[in-house]
């Protein structure tokens, strides 16, 4: 995978950075989802989705409901997470 633009929320003990996707939904909502990025020796980045979508009428509002989830899921890192607004990334291509 090539080098992303995006911003790391947090970086997990392991190295591992939680990442926030943002797109805009054909339905003209905006959906964010969490992922943990594993990069390797290799540069290619492994991806693990770690939360469902968070739809919202605005991009803004999309990222604090996903901010809001990965404070739920790793509250030891919730005060150094990185506030929206964030870098709009559309997530991991994945090939089928």
């Amino acid at each position: 995978m090539p080098m992303m633009n995006v911003e790391p929320v947090a970086t997990l003990s392991d190295g591992s950075e939680l990442l926030i996707s943002t797109e805009f939904g054909r339905d003209r909502r905006f959906t964010c989802a969490l992922y943990v990025s594993n990069p390797s020796e290799s540069g290619v980045r492994g991806m693990r989705m770690v939360s469902s979508y968070h739809e919202a009428a605005t991009c803004l509002e999309a990222q604090h409901h996903a901010y809001g989830q990965a404070q739920r899921l790793y509250p030891h890192l919730a005060e150094a997470m990185r506030k929206p607004p964030y870098l709009i990334w559309r997530g991991p291509h994945l090939v089928s």
